[in-house]
């Protein structure tokens, strides 16, 4: 059962279209997840699109032959090459993370020590994407945020100082947030983390190897 949900400020930005792209696939793999946010989502659509059509302009008259024109320019078009993603065999990725993985559908993990990996995901500026593999009963070292943190949950599950989160469930932290995550014994915890700045972390030797980690 999802406990953690998105704030509705995250999801009237995703409405709206005004989250870096790395924030989108957070928040639309969380919505593939949980019919709450889902439900959530679509009354704030309804709501921009009542809007919209209040402040629409005038209608405007179309020439005869628009429709057939619009048509034609559509059928000079070349096909379009659709990519077809193959969900990994323990079907833990949600649709909207596939792309991200490439054709074949793996996760590229990239050791980050202690048996943790991460594998940085292809999005766009001003925030970064990454799958996270921590380790049944291991602890991400204790950190504060330079910036907005998600951490969504795919597999297994995670505790911190402030609350425990389980598959689907995802928490939002910020500059006020100081937690140190450990993965829940029984299962290796699978995250999408998701910030817009570099996280601090209190230990010496984190601190050094987050340059060459790209934390």
């Amino acid at each position: 059962m999802i406990t953690h949900h998105l704030s509705d400020k995250l999801l009237m930005a995703y409405s709206t279209g005004t989250l870096p792209e790395a924030f989108n696939l957070a928040v639309a793999t969380h919505i593939a997840m949980c019919d709450e946010c889902r439900a959530r989502l679509a009354s704030f659509d309804a709501v921009g699109g009542a809007v919209l059509e209040e402040v629409s302009e005038p209608s405007v008259t179309m020439r005869a032959d628009a429709l057939s024109a619009t048509l034609a320019r559509v059928k000079a078009q070349p096909p379009v090459q659709r990519k077809v993603a193959v969900p990994p065999k323990d079907d833990v990725i949600p649709a909207p993370l596939r792309d991200y993985l490439g054709a074949d559908g793996e996760i590229r993990w990239r050791s980050l020590g202690g048996g943790a990996k991460q594998m940085v995901l292809e999005t766009s500026e001003h925030a970064t994407a990454r799958l996270l593999f921590i380790p049944a009963g291991t602890a991400v070292p204790d950190h504060t945020h330079g910036g907005l943190e998600l951490t969504l949950v795919l597999q297994g599950a995670f505790a911190d100082e402030h609350d425990r989160f389980g598959r689907g469930d995802v928490e939002i932290a910020d500059e006020e947030t100081h937690h140190q995550p450990v993965a829940e014994m029984g299962e290796d915890c699978i995250c999408l983390a998701v910030t817009d700045a570099p996280l601090k972390f209190r230990g010496l030797i984190p601190r050094l190897a987050q340059p060459f980690l790209g934390i």
